[in-house]
């Protein structure tokens, strides 16, 4: 009996030794470019980059930003879902440069723009690069690496249009419009007053047609939109109120132009924001200099 108790006092004794003890730790550093993420206790750290791709999303519809060409020319990138089609503007180059910066391919996807910031967190994309801007509202969807160009909200209207010598916003009159889903249209348009208000475009090119055909008296846009247009119509004209008091009142975090990743991914967020660091306002605007030059009629 004694042996007994002594085995079993024995056993319980393991026992408690092993149910105190702790798993050794596990290091959980990020992976560097074209390793695999780590894995935590009963998830996986997903940064996207997994298999050395970095997917993109963009309307390729939205010049100078992104656009769709047919050909490869000025080092445009298929649309990985658009066969035959090539991608090419401001932000393919800049996903170009992160992309050589980090050892990744780059993948671009054609996607509307009210879906890219749901494909994104779906898991359908790494990032969207789609000339978005760094907005409240967007930033508790998303979060933003950036920015990636600094923006300024302008108008543009027809040469002809009595509005061509507008020196400021209280001198807009009739009906104006912008694309949907944007801070031009929810935010800036209304603070003029009187604005004959139309619905908004769906997309860039369908806004620049509204009023090079007559549809509005004007459309407000930024800054890189309204050169691309100005390069393709030469009907138009671009209204700048920049530092005068009669301008839309925004701040710069809702204009400045940003990457957007699913929030919580520090790490593509950290390697995006490594690279844009590293460049001045002037490198951004010769790079959209540079996809103005070579953009397709809008």
């Amino acid at each position: 009996m004694r042996k007994i108790l002594s085995i079993i006092l024995a056993l319980t004794l393991l026992l408690s030794l092993t149910a105190c003890g702790s798993p050794a730790a596990t290091e959980t550093t990020a992976p560097t470019a074209g390793e695999t993420a780590p894995q935590e206790s009963g998830s996986t750290v997903i940064t996207g980059v997994e298999d050395g791709v970095l997917t993109v999303g963009m309307e390729c519809a939205y010049a100078p930003y992104n656009w769709t060409q047919m050909d490869d020319s000025n080092g445009a990138v298929p649309i990985a879902n658009n066969p035959g089609a090539y991608a090419n503007g401001y932000d393919v180059m800049i996903a170009k440069k992160i992309c050589e910066a980090n050892g990744w391919e780059l993948e671009v996807m054609a996607i509307g723009w009210d879906g890219l910031v749901p494909a994104l967190n779906a898991g359908q994309l790494d990032a969207v690069i789609a000339g978005q801007s760094m907005t409240e509202t967007r930033m508790q969807e998303v979060d933003m690496a950036g920015p990636y160009f600094y923006a300024s909200i302008v108008c543009v209207t027809r040469k002809d249009s009595p509005l061509a010598s507008a020196t400021g916003i209280s001198q807009l009159t009739g009906s104006c419009t912008a694309q949907t889903g944007t801070i031009w249209y929810d935010s800036c348009l209304p603070q003029i007053e009187g604005a004959q208000l139309m619905p908004a475009s769906e997309t860039a090119p369908a806004m620049i047609m509204a009023v090079t055909s007559g549809t509005v008296d004007y459309i407000c846009t930024d800054m890189p939109t309204a050169m691309g247009a100005c390069a393709t119509y030469d009907n138009l004209v671009i209204l700048d109120f920049t530092g005068s008091n009669d301008n839309f009142q925004v701040d710069d975090g809702e204009i400045n132009i940003g990457i957007s990743v699913v929030k919580g991914n520090t790490f593509l967020l950290d390697a995006m924001n490594k690279v844009l660091s590293g460049m001045t306002a002037e490198d951004f605007n010769t790079i959209m200099n540079d996809a103005i030059a070579v953009q397709p009629e809008i």
